[in-house]
């Protein structure tokens, strides 16, 4: 058929006999067809169609759905280009659902990669606006003229069907931000970073590094389309879209990104057919490829989404701010926000139901379309303190009945966190986990005492209570860290002097990696990776990084993650003794299942000496294991700490901070692989036993060697 391709008109309210008319190609007859791939099936209302554009099953035509309730006329635009005007035409007329403000459409022919926009009719007149609910938005034009692109959500090989996510209490996580993690030039190998973001594929290079570390989940920083280049990414302004600078462009050096990702590929699935350049083409398609390999190598993902506002605004009359063009008084009227300003933007409307739909569909669309094995939702007061309580509530209903085995983490910083994760039927909002404050403060407030020298107060009274606080039943359901992209982000300087390494020597960074520098940032880590909870680390920790991270490093130019400090000719043994000392410690915290459990016993707390001892089980498995640091600078030598233990016998010195300075310290001070506890009752335990305990140094005792 040579004919134009034109907009359905749906009839409204629909009957048991309606169907969606399609306009008639030149010279032949209207045809009354279903959205269905036989005949005999009823017709679907258009109410009941997706938002957004989608290929129909058959993949006839496509179905186009916008909500605009105050808009007059909505048109859809195949092929807009980058032009800022358009005459209406009756062909390409949407059409309208007044009872709640939808305009509807599908039209034969159109399938993938085929580029779209609105133009939206109100009482402002008429401009162009990108579908909220778009997949992907187009490179040229670019913002904020950017077309939209329709995209199939099947047309991705996953190789993932037989991955299943970590317990949540196994999980140990890794924050990380795609544009500024990792990135090195196609021709020499140089690092990109300071002058371009970095993408989803570039994380590809860092997927065996992040495996052999241990880690089983990855949450990066918000991925979704973002004003500007560079950004933190909490300033999203298309939220279906992934963050175009964060892929790689149709004609780039896509060759040998393809051919990392079969590498890695055949590594796992040796039988599967690899990918093809095809499958990199669209931007969709390159998160996706990195989703898929992640979870090949047992690794989760976990998106970080923002529901409490948006931003990029300023300049866009294309997006979602002013909708559908209405007018109220002296202000343009918002459709989808409040005029309350939060991060730089402007809180959701959450008074109206089709923008909690929205919000709630996107969650979906992670979960479903990237397969996501989690959500971390930024700042959910914000939208509980404008109304947004009851959508708090829809949010996690729904996201369980999606996919119950992905965790729900909220970022909720009020007094009580108890009703982040409480049920909904229960006065809570029905979230899984939520980050916590606690260790985190705590930990940086003695690591920042212990830098004041030998002399100095120190006190830990505050980490026993972060360790064992009871105000929340399950203690997995606290996300802990002493970093995160807050607290390294050389903007804030409220967190200054930021990274753990140089608050451990008063800030100085030229002695970070210093035996003091060193030795309190294993205490810190150590803390952190034994504890309760589940622990956090954000990119860099692991080697001993000191400076804070920017999204933006061709600007702040020392901001940079410092890789080539683990590797080649300027690379710092201290960096990669540290990057050891990490791994073989979340590695220890994945083979003792009593590190990953619930019980924690705090036995002796010694501000003092500096020490800390605790005790980790799990009722019926009697594979106990006790845990003592100390920011001593001195050794206590030759079992001279007398300590309490919970059970007589003989005890494994499974793990030993010493021996990382530097690795393989043959001079470490320890216990000789063991101790026994047959001494008298102490510190409110049956026995005791005198342990060695490094200086700055933290040990760990288990019952057995751990699982192998």
């Amino acid at each position: 058929m040579n004919a134009k391709l034109e907009a359905i008109r749906i009839q409204h309210p629909p009957t048991q006999s309606s169907r969606l008319r399609i306009a008639a190609t030149a010279g032949e007859p209207t045809a009354d067809i279903a959205l269905v791939s036989t005949a005999v099936e009823p017709a679907i209302s258009p109410d009941s169609l997706p938002m957004g554009a989608n290929i129909v099953p058959d993949k006839s035509g496509t179905t186009f759905r916008v909500w605009a309730p105050s808009a007059q006329r909505v048109y859809l635009v195949l092929n807009p280009g980058a032009s800022d005007s358009y005459t209406p035409l009756a062909k390409d007329e949407l059409m309208h659902n007044a009872s709640t403000g939808h305009w509807t459409g599908f039209i034969r022919g159109v399938g993938e990669a085929t580029e779209y926009k609105f133009w939206i009719v109100g009482e402002e007149g008429g401009n162009f606006k990108r579908d909220p609910y778009a997949r992907e938005l187009t490179r040229e034009p670019s913002w904020p003229k950017n077309n939209c692109v329709v995209r199939d959500p099947n047309n991705f090989p996953w190789h993932d069907q037989d991955y299943r996510p970590p317990a949540f209490n196994d999980l140990v996580i890794y924050q990380f931000h795609i544009g500024a993690y990792f990135g090195t030039s196609e021709t020499d190998g140089s690092d990109r970073r300071m002058k371009e973001t970095c993408n989803f594929l570039d994380v590809l290079f860092k997927l065996e590094y992040l495996a052999n570390l241990g880690v089983n989940a990855i949450e990066p920083l918000p991925v979704t389309e973002y004003y500007g280049t560079k950004s933190e990414g909490y300033n999203g302004s298309d939220m279906f879209s992934p963050e175009m600078d964060y892929t790689v462009p149709p004609g780039a050096d896509l060759d040998r990104y393809l051919a990392e990702a079969n590498r890695l590929l055949k590594a796992k699935r040796p039988d599967a057919e690899p990918f093809t350049a095809e499958h990199f083409e669209g931007q969709v398609n390159q998160l996706k490829v990195m989703v898929d390999l992640f979870h090949l190598y047992g690794i989760a993902v976990i998106f970080d989404v923002v529901y409490n506002h948006a931003g990029g605004f300023d300049g866009d009359d294309h997006g979602l701010y002013f909708f559908d063009r209405q007018r109220t008084g002296d202000n343009n009227r918002s459709l989808y926000f409040t005029d309350h300003g939060w991060a730089n933007g402007l809180v959701f409307a959450y008074w109206q139901q089709p923008v909690c739909g929205f919000l709630i569909d996107n969650a979906k669309f992670f979960l479903a379309e990237y397969h996501a094995d989690g959500l971390r939702h930024d700042e959910v007061r914000a939208a509980i303190e404008n109304g947004g309580g009851d959508f708090c509530k829809d949010l996690t209903l729904t996201e369980h009945f999606v996919k119950n085995n992905a965790i729900e983490i909220a970022e909720y910083w009020r007094d009580n966190p108890i009703y982040a994760v409480k049920p909904a039927d229960q006065g809570g909002f029905g979230f899984d986990a939520f980050w916590s404050d606690g260790l985190r403060k705590s930990i940086r407030e003695v690591i920042s005492s212990a830098a004041g020298g030998r002399s100095a107060s120190v006190n830990m009274d505050a980490i026993v209570g972060a360790l064992s606080r009871t105000d929340i039943p399950e203690a997995w359901r606290r996300i802990e860290c002493v970093e995160n992209h807050d607290t390294a982000y050389q903007g804030h300087k409220e967190y200054a002097p930021w990274r753990v390494a140089s608050m451990a020597v008063g800030g100085d960074r030229k002695d970070s990696r210093s035996w003091y520098g060193r030795s309190r940032s294993r205490v810190a880590t150590g803390l952190l990776l034994t504890g309760t909870g589940v622990p956090m680390l954000f990119m860099g920790q692991e080697f001993l990084e000191d400076k804070p991270w920017s999204d933006n490093p061709g600007f702040f130019t020392d901001t940079l993650i410092y890789w080539d400090g683990l590797r080649g000719p300027t690379a710092q043994k201290e960096m990669q003794d540290h990057l050891r000392f990490t791994q073989d410690l979340i590695w220890l915290r994945r083979r003792h299942p009593a590190l990953r459990g619930e019980k924690i016993n705090v036995f002796h707390v010694h501000n003092s000496n500096r020490v800390i001892a605790f005790h980790r089980w799990i009722d019926g498995v009697g594979r106990d294991v006790v845990v003592i640091a100390s920011l001593r600078e001195e050794t206590y030598y030759n079992h001279s700490y007398q300590i309490g233990f919970p059970l007589t016998g003989h005890w494994n010195e499974v793990f030993n901070s010493d021996i990382y300075d530097p690795y393989f310290n043959h001079g470490a001070k320890g216990n000789y692989g063991g101790i026994t506890a047959d001494g008298p009752p102490m510190h409110g335990l049956p026995c005791s036993a005198g342990v060695t305990i490094p200086a700055n140094g933290i040990v760990v005792f288990g019952r057995d060697l751990g699982d192998r």
